[in-house]
């Protein structure tokens, strides 16, 4: 089989996902499809659009899923160089050889925080390679007058995040005639609904709510190591490199990578049921509603002393805010203290993490180590409290060295958000450090 299945999937019934497939049509202005999980929906953008031992530019700080999700794609991972205040991709630092040696450029648009579209799009577009975009965390981020996973031949959504669904993605495509093409690989790598799941699915939110009404966190925990279903000691899953090397051998292959792409989410290419899809349409719904709370809480956390400096635009309605505080790990166990679990941490950086075995190292690491060991993401729905527990337990910022700052950090007349119609591309419509209090999945690494 082209993905490296055994064979084809269940297709797809019923109006629900053509439903949320249009909803977020009506959000993009494009073509969608919905996938089980954003990084399904990755890996069939990928394999479309890349060549196998194909190389794809992408952030060192990043969930460590997407990384497994470019090697089942049979692709070389390729490290940017990032700015150290948001960890986006540093366009101007990526060296020349390196442009003309890639295949794709892949966003990761990081807590919400977006990547430099326009101008990535400009030189994509220059190198005759596709932008895809991982909006994940940025549903309703925006960036040059257009939303984010607007600017990419492809872009990929997560409906766990923002939504809180807790499953459920879409994948976006600017050329429409791609769409049925791209729903039919998907449909490919479907593994057959279980009723099971759908049972365990419905129960979890009443399950978590328990835990947490009961004080039971730290029990849960211990049972699940016990049962051996805590994937991760700490932020990074274990890399058992002489396994993934053998997995590398009939890439591109998804099942060779399982076990390391379903971490946190073993769920990630079932096909998805009634309970599963009436609940994602129900929180869809209230989407714009959630965002309006997520920006509210952003501009509380933007104002603080441990944010990045404001460039003058209005706030993103960050899925999670990165503040950049000296000592993080004191900085979690006081916000622990007050029952705030910080998740989503990348850290170390990607190429630390793997080594040149299995990607190429970035040419200037320096930022991205920096802003994975300060960085702080508070969730902006509890930001009040956050700040509170921060300026009580005396948190310091962090300060960048100047060394970092001086080549990445925009001058202060370059807006992050040029005038809409800005830069190139298609139109919206157009063609691991130790561990942290929580479980895996309330430190939050995966992203959908």
């Amino acid at each position: 089989m082209a993905m490296g299945e055994a064979g084809p999937g269940p297709v797809r019934s019923g109006s629900q996902p053509r439903r949320l497939e249009e909803t977020m049509r009506g959000r993009l202005g494009r073509e969608c499809v919905y996938v089980p999980s954003c990084r399904l929906g990755l890996f069939v953008a990928l394999r479309h659009w890349c060549p196998p031992g194909g190389r794809v530019l992408m952030s060192p700080v990043n969930d460590d899923v997407i990384f497994f999700v470019v090697l089942a794609a049979g692709l070389r991972p390729v490290q940017a160089p990032l700015n150290p205040l948001d960890a986006s991709i540093d366009v101007g630092a990526v060296p020349d050889d390196v442009w003309g040696s890639l295949c794709a450029v892949l966003t990761t648009n990081l807590y919400g925080n977006p990547d430099p579209a326009p101008e990535l799009r400009a030189r994509c577009d220059a190198s005759g390679i596709p932008l895809l975009e991982d909006a994940a965390h940025a549903i309703g981020s925006e960036v040059g007058g257009r939303p984010v996973g607007a600017w990419g031949d492809a872009s990929v959504f997560s409906l766990s995040k923002h939504a809180g669904a807790q499953a459920g993605g879409i994948l976006s495509v600017a050329d429409p005639d791609l769409r049925a093409a791209l729903r039919e690989a998907c449909d490919q790598l479907l593994t057959p609904r279980r009723a099971a799941s759908e049972l365990a699915y419905a129960v979890r939110p009443y399950a978590e709510a328990a835990v947490r009404g009961l004080g039971l966190r730290r029990a849960a925990r211990a049972a699940m190591r016990l049962l051996g279903l805590a994937e991760r000691d700490g932020i990074r899953m274990p890399l058992r490199p002489d396994a993934l090397s053998r997995a590398a051998g009939p890439a591109p292959d998804l099942a060779a990578h399982d076990p390391w792409v379903r971490v946190d989410m073993h769920t990630y290419r079932l096909e998805s049921g009634p309970l599963r899809l009436r609940r994602i349409r129900r929180r869809l719904g209230r989407l714009d509603e959630v965002l309006e709370a997520y920006r509210e809480g952003t501009e509380l956390l933007l104002a603080t002393r441990w944010a990045r400096p404001r460039d003058g635009s209005g706030a993103q309605p960050l899925f999670r805010v990165p503040l950049l505080v000296a000592d993080r790990d004191a900085a979690i166990a006081a916000l622990a203290r007050r029952g705030i679990v910080v998740g989503y941490l990348y850290d170390p950086p990607l190429d630390d993490y793997a080594g040149e075995a299995f990607t190429d190292l970035s040419p200037a690491p320096g930022a991205a180590r920096w802003f994975a060991r300060h960085a702080l993401p508070v969730d902006p729905l509890r930001a009040r409290e956050a700040v509170d527990v921060l300026e009580r337990s005396g948190a310091r910022p962090a300060e960048p060295p100047k060394a970092l700052t001086r080549r990445s950090a925009p001058p202060p007349d370059r807006a992050r958000d040029p005038a809409p119609g800005g830069g190139s591309g298609p139109a919206p419509g157009g063609r691991s450090g130790p561990a942290r209090p929580g479980t895996a999945k309330e430190r939050g690494t995966s992203r959908g």
